[in-house]
């Protein structure tokens, strides 16, 4: 079982390494990065949300769908937010409410890094 798990392992870190390596070469993010984009992207609440004028999910919810610490999330949130690819928009309805949303930027970057990363797994997990 020990074996297994060993081997499991191997497998994650060797395509993680990969993809990682292929976003930051191609797209200049990270793995983390990218999926902050992809969760934002699969998940982002239907604009005009009640009392909110931008799409977008709160970094709660955010961090309920990635393996990140808090901080790390946060860090991730903010360098994705200093390279124009998300913003944050306060929520009219709920002062209190902050949530994350992709920029047109963010967007495109996240349909091309996408497909990086389908060419990844395939290179990775095919047959």
């Amino acid at each position: 079982m020990v074996e297994r798990w060993r081997s499991l392992l191997s497998c994650y870190s060797g395509i993680a390494l990969a993809l990682d390596r292929e976003l930051h070469a191609e797209h200049g993010i990270t793995m983390s990065d990218f999926e902050v984009l992809d969760r934002l992207a699969e998940n982002s609440h239907p604009s005009g949300m009640e009392g909110c004028t931008e799409a977008g999910m709160r970094i709660q919810e955010i961090g309920e769908h990635i393996h990140l610490s808090q901080s790390a999330l946060s860090r991730t949130v903010a360098r994705l937010e200093k390279s124009g690819l998300v913003e944050r928009v306060l929520c009219e309805f709920d002062r209190r409410g902050v949530f994350v949303a992709l920029t047109k930027n963010g967007r495109a970057c996240h349909t091309a890094a996408a497909r990086t990363r389908l060419e990844v797994l395939r290179e990775h997990l095919a047959g």
